[in-house]
């Protein structure tokens, strides 16, 4: 027998929102609607582009979400909680017994809310899990390990887990660090990477690149995108000013949040010769910006594996630069960056060891390391990614059929 049920996406970020999670969020419920019927509950208010309306498209609930600026924690907590709890109400009034509810980890209470209204309506709940909590709190300071505040949050966690009937980790090293609660079983775990949304193929730089020529330095070192709680932006810096005095590498910084807010602080004080920001770059223009530069950043702070994945990552494989990753061996993006030959992996909080990296890569130029990572980008395939969310969700529909036949 054929499950009628439906899916339910539940996401504070979707189009028109231009943030990555809003892609992924968006890339998945268009999948998905091609097949089943699907409600997206979007805290994202506004028009949606052309390519998310029409027939076999998901249809689009927007809930009523006001979202206070990162460095605003009291109010952004407040506006979270009464996020959370009109999605709950949502939920409650649309959910059946057979249908599979699907959210992410952006706000952090969300995905508590979706797996207790899930369980209290019968309906199956799948976690796409890009940050941990409170281990993320925890990695950018904010609460202690041994807090009372993380002591809930992990008790919370474990009964999470297990209501949850599935989570999904884009990288290999979130299995440890969720196998630890009791409520989580292996066989929940589904390991389903982000994709490149570029178009893998190697694009030299050139001279008339729009954001590359009027720089001063022959090599460029970029840093973009969303700089949150997790980055450590203070180690760019550092690393920018230890090569204040060679001419020949550059800074071009572009990016929002928190993080960027502290590099434009610290550039206001210190002036340093080799730092150029760009305004936030929009899609149209974000593969000749990646191309603007012969190397890219991506600097986390200490205890990142596990933790959280940079979907950013894949975009600067897919046009062919290495990368400098910021991070501790074993997570997930160092694994791929050693085992592919893609760059440097560097201690958080060692900008002698950023720069020094850096350096070696300013003189090396290696042409080969280019292809590899063009290569790696290739396998990490948005077709592939989206065949295994069907795979699963429909997996989910088929058990919650057989569970209303009992």
């Amino acid at each position: 027998m054929q499950s009628r049920g439906k899916i339910v996406v539940a996401s504070q970020h979707y189009p028109p929102d231009p943030s990555t999670t809003a892609a992924i969020m968006a890339e998945i419920a268009c999948r998905l609607a091609g097949e089943h019927e699907v409600v997206v509950l979007s805290g994202s208010p506004g028009p949606l582009p052309a390519s998310q309306t029409g027939p076999g498209k998901p249809r689009v609930v927007a809930v009523k979400n006001r979202m206070a600026g990162k460095a605003a924690l009291v109010q952004r907590g407040l506006s979270e909680l009464q996020f959370v709890l009109r999605i709950f109400i949502a939920l409650l009034l649309r959910l059946r017994r057979g249908d599979v509810v699907l959210t992410v980890t952006a706000p952090f209470m969300l995905p508590y809310t979706v797996a207790a209204a899930a369980w209290l309506k019968g309906a199956r709940s799948a976690l796409i899990m890009h940050d941990l909590f409170p281990d993320v709190l925890v990695m950018a300071g904010l609460i202690k390990p041994r807090s009372v505040v993380a002591g809930v949050m992990r008790a919370a966690n474990s009964l999470m887990f297990r209501a949850l009937d599935a989570v999904i980790t884009i990288g290999r090293d979130a299995e440890r660090p969720l196998l630890r609660y009791s409520g989580m079983k292996r066989n929940k775990i589904r390991f389903i990477p982000n994709w490149a949304t570029l178009v893998p193929a190697a694009r030299p730089a050139t001279s008339d690149n729009p954001f590359r020529k009027t720089l001063p330095g022959r090599f460029i070192v970029g840093l973009s995108g969303n700089l949150g709680f997790t980055h450590d932006p203070e180690i760019v810096f550092a690393a920018a000013r230890l090569l204040k005095d060679e001419a020949d590498i550059h800074f071009l910084l572009s990016g929002w949040g928190i993080g960027f807010d502290r590099l434009k602080q610290l550039q206001e004080g210190a002036s340093l010769p080799n730092v150029s920001f760009v305004a936030r770059v929009e899609d149209a223009e974000l593969e000749s910006f990646l191309t603007a530069a012969d190397l890219w950043i991506i600097p986390y702070r200490k205890n990142v594996a596990g933790v959280s994945v940079p979907s950013r990552f894949y975009n600067l494989l897919a046009v062919g630069r290495p990368v400098v990753l910021v991070s501790e061996p074993q997570a997930e993006a160092a694994l791929t960056v050693v085992e592919n030959g893609l760059g440097w992996v560097v201690t958080p909080c060692r900008a002698d060891q950023l720069a020094a990296a850096i350096r070696t890569a300013s003189v090396s130029r290696d042409g080969a390391m280019a292809e590899r990572a063009v290569k790696a980008a290739s396998r990490f395939d948005r077709s592939v990614a989206m065949n295994a969310y069907a795979a699963l969700i429909d997996e989910l529909l088929r058990s919650a059929n057989l569970s209303e036949q009992r």
